[in-house]
């Protein structure tokens, strides 16, 4: 058994779990999903690959916790971040920012890579994830709609249109094709001539 540095059993167990998510962040950096296994997760986690399926009993479900663990992060950067009393299209530029910063800090797998790698249920319990951050861009899209800013569109379509947008600059990112201000730029500027009213 491990031995325990922290105060207690769950104070371990978080730590534990911290690192094995770190783990894949780091190995999502530069493997595809298929090719990370539960041994590689293990190894650069410093943890037995014993304790780690005590954690999660396969990839599938350890893939799904961190993509969860992303999204929640994700959620709670834009309750902070996201100025409350700016226009749509600045709240919309924030968003997009803070979304290309996060996928630099914490890569992870998107939906397609999961679908691939673990099946169409796996995909499934992504989307489900990743639905507070879809919602939170509706939002912005909607009230742009009312403002007038935006043109006419169905902000729950229009705002899976806009993450995919985002989301395909996450390997460019991750591999360093593209500097996040770069990226930045591209999707603002393509985004925002979608949305433009007239």
């Amino acid at each position: 058994m491990p031995r325990i540095s922290a105060a207690n059993l769950s104070e371990h167990r978080a730590q534990t779990l911290e690192r094995i998510f770190e783990a894949v962040s780091r190995l999502s950096r530069s493997q595809a999903i298929d090719d990370i296994s539960m041994t590689d997760v293990a190894a650069a986690a410093g943890v037995a690959r014993t304790v780690l399926y005590n954690y999660f009993p396969d990839k599938a479900s350890l893939l799904l916790a961190f993509s969860e663990r992303v999204t929640e992060y994700f959620v709670e950067r834009f309750e902070r971040e996201l100025p409350t009393s700016a226009s749509a299209s600045e709240r919309l530029a924030v968003f997009i920012r803070l979304t290309l910063d996060g996928l630099l800090a914490h890569p992870h797998p998107d939906a397609a890579e999961m679908s691939v790698a673990l099946g169409a249920e796996a995909y499934h319990a992504l989307a489900g994830h990743i639905a507070p951050m879809q919602r939170i861009l509706a939002e912005i899209i909607a009230e742009g709609m009312r403002a007038g800013e935006f043109r006419p569109l169905e902000p729950d379509t229009a705002a899976r249109s806009v993450m995919g947008v985002i989301g395909a600059e996450r390997i460019p990112l991750v591999q360093g094709r593209v500097d996040s201000d770069e990226a930045r730029r591209a999707v603002t500027s393509f985004v925002k001539n979608a949305l433009r009213k007239g």
